[in-house]
């Protein structure tokens, strides 16, 4: 079934075309990735399908009674509820139900007939219909998956930093069984954990959803389907992003046959215009007239390769050179506040290992890296580098930069031998052109900052990159470059990143901190992930059943409920059948009616059906406590 179809949509701010006339659909299962380089389009998208922009040419059409859930990169919802009250709104009829069961239920205790049983039954199923017995369950895993624990669910969302109210509403939005999510950077503010734990979550999911992410990681695990905007144009490929870059390859390789024929057929028909006018005359101008409008077919229809456009080029110069043994760390211990960050950690990097440094938010990965820079002092314990090595580092604050200055003053006083023709070749490679280069470091964007930095560590010779989230801010085509020159590189890195492509691609080590201990792995980010993965499957086996358990244990409380309620009305009936064979015993033995033999043989009779009633209401009355005494001992 088809959810969404973008029949021809396009999309104009002033001049510049952001979406170009491009047709697009979203279909009944499908797990699209969203990609493109920054600024190519990807949210204004998401805005059009939401509702939220109109579209300048173009149709979009929605299936009846689509529930869309949004999950915005920079969350702009503000709410005085804490963050377990904001959760359970997306629960808001299974709360409603569990209400209105509560107070049958206490109904019940003081009076159960027919009619209230049998709500409290309707009742029950209702509840566990809507996944009531599981939902706070449900709540509390995702929360804890997310990257939360239990002392932050009763927090003020007014008071969370925002990433942490990002992962609250991406919570929220995970929870509210949408048909079609749409979520921009999910994966932005968690960290490896957490990003794992979201990938199974969407792996199961039962709807569709579309995802903006630069994580290739991620996109490979949970996608099935790739749309990019290239160039202004929709264009969707089957398969996950490791799929599509091949077939994104043969596409281009046939548009740049395609690009290089038009450009040579324009170039001759620029020629022929250029000899036409020339001669001047009327049959020559109507002759370049008609060949400029065959040009601007041409060019109407031509579609630029990537190949033709402007990408980031990093080339880092050759390291100096040192000793073979980079970094030793021995028994370091790091805290603040009297909370201990890691302890005992002990650290051994050679020449031209690519060393990567893991862990939770908060467990200390920016630490180490600012102990080892000189610019944070350990508790205990002591590091020591090695002959010669030479730092380049790499902050994800990017406090390396002076907001106060422009691009090219930035570049030209950290350099200063470099000449201004160098400076503006350098940073023309970072796609820095003419006034582009007078701009205030203040005024540039997350992504055009990080490439000003990265550009200053390809300009000098350090022999030990230390690198913090170097890839944030930057999109797939930037981070693919950046993996290129680093592989190239002949010095040794030690880097914090959340990109598990990325580390996959250059890691021979990884460092990973947990529970206060920093453990190594000694063979890569392959080798980590499978051992991490070993542990989680453990871990998620426990988790399950747990959860089982809750279930089974609250579906047991309401039987009991259900039961007690029974026993009580079965108590109440059995003592009025017993009441009334008492009374009609009474009457035989009244003169009036020993003499009357029908009068007798009536009552008899009817003392006769009462004492099978009262059998029933027995044997009914036992089941019900020897099921209630079965529950009562699981």
């Amino acid at each position: 079934m088809m959810l969404i179809n973008c029949s021809n949509i396009s999309k104009m701010y002033g001049t510049e075309t952001v979406i170009a006339p491009s047709s697009f659909a979203v279909n009944d299962g499908d797990k699209i990735g969203l990609v493109g380089v920054n600024g190519a389009g990807k949210t204004t998208l998401f805005k059009m399908l939401l509702g939220e922009l109109s579209c300048d040419s173009g149709e979009i059409y929605k299936s009846n009674n689509l529930k869309i859930k949004y999950l915005e990169q920079y969350v702009s919802y503000n709410s005085n509820k804490t963050i377990i009250g904001i959760i359970t709104d997306a629960f808001s009829q299974v709360v409603e139900v569990e209400k209105q069961l509560n107070d049958i239920t206490k109904e019940m205790e003081i009076h159960a007939d027919d009619k209230t049983i049998q709500l409290h039954h309707e009742l029950s199923e209702k509840y566990e219909e809507l996944g009531g017995f599981t939902y706070k369950s449900r709540i509390k895993s995702t929360l804890l998956g997310l990257g939360f624990s239990e002392n932050d669910f009763n927090k003020n969302f007014s008071d969370l930093s925002g990433g942490q109210k990002t992962r609250v509403m991406l919570c929220k939005i995970l929870l509210d069984k949408a048909d079609l999510l749409l979520l921009d950077e999910p994966t932005n503010h968690l960290d490896l954990k957490s990003i794992a734990w979201l990938e199974d979550f969407l792996t199961d999911y039962k709807g569709s959803f579309v995802v903006i992410s630069h994580d290739r990681y991620f996109l490979d695990k949970v996608t099935n389907k790739t749309a990019e905007i290239d160039n202004g144009k929709i264009i969707t490929y089957n398969g996950n992003y490791s799929r599509y870059t091949v077939q994104k390859e043969e596409r281009e390789k046939t548009l740049e046959r395609k690009y290089k024929k038009q450009t040579d057929e324009i170039a001759k028909l620029e020629g022929i215009i250029k000899q036409q006018k020339q001669w001047n005359r009327e049959k020559n101008i109507k002759t370049a007239e008609s060949k400029q409008k065959a040009i601007d077919r041409i060019k109407e229809d031509m579609e630029t390769p990537q190949s033709a456009l402007q990408a980031v080029h990093f080339s880092f110069k050759r390291a100096e050179s040192c000793g073979n043994e980079i970094l030793v760390c021995k028994d370091l211990k790091m805290g603040f506040d009297g909370k201990v960050l890691f302890e005992e950690g002990n650290i051994f990097i050679k020449k031209q290992d690519r060393v990567f440094v893991t862990g939770d938010n908060g467990s200390g990965k920016t630490t180490l890296l600012k102990i080892i820079n000189g610019e944070l002092t350990p508790l205990e314990g002591e590091f020591k580098l090695g002959s010669n090595v030479k730092i380049g580092y790499f902050d994800q604050s990017q406090k390396c930069l002076n907001l106060g200055k422009t691009v090219f003053s930035q570049i030209s006083d950290d350099f200063p031998s470099m000449t201004n023709t160098e400076i503006r070749n350098a940073l023309a490679s970072f796609l820095f052109k003419g006034d582009d280069v007078f701009k205030y470091i203040s005024d540039l964007s997350g992504g055009e900052r990080a490439r000003v930095a990265l550009l200053k560590l390809l300009l000098c010779s350090a022999n030990l990159l230390i690198l913090d989230e170097p890839t944030n801010h930057l999109d797939i085509q930037s981070r693919e470059a950046l993996e290129k020159a680093l592989q190239d590189y002949d010095g040794t890195i030690l880097a914090v990143s959340h990109d598990r492509y990325f580390m996959d691609k250059l890691s021979t080590k990884i460092y990973n901190i947990s529970n206060k201990q920093i453990k190594e792995y000694a063979y890569g980010y392959k080798y980590f992930e499978q051992q991490i993965n070993n542990y989680s499957k453990r871990v998620s086996r426990q988790k399950a059943e747990a959860v089982l358990s809750y279930k089974l244990k609250k579906k047991a409380e309401a039987e009991k409920r259900k039961l007690e309620s029974l026993i009580t009305k079965t108590e109440q009936e059995i003592a009025l059948a017993e009441e009334k064979i008492e009374d009609l015993k009474r009457q035989l033995m009244l003169p009036e009616v020993a003499v009357d033999y029908l009068k007798a043989t009536e009552i008899t009779d009817e003392i006769e059906k009462l004492d099978c009633v009262l059998t029933e209401h027995y044997e009914k009355w036992e089941q019900y406590t020897v099921q209630f005494s079965t529950l009562n001992d699981m």
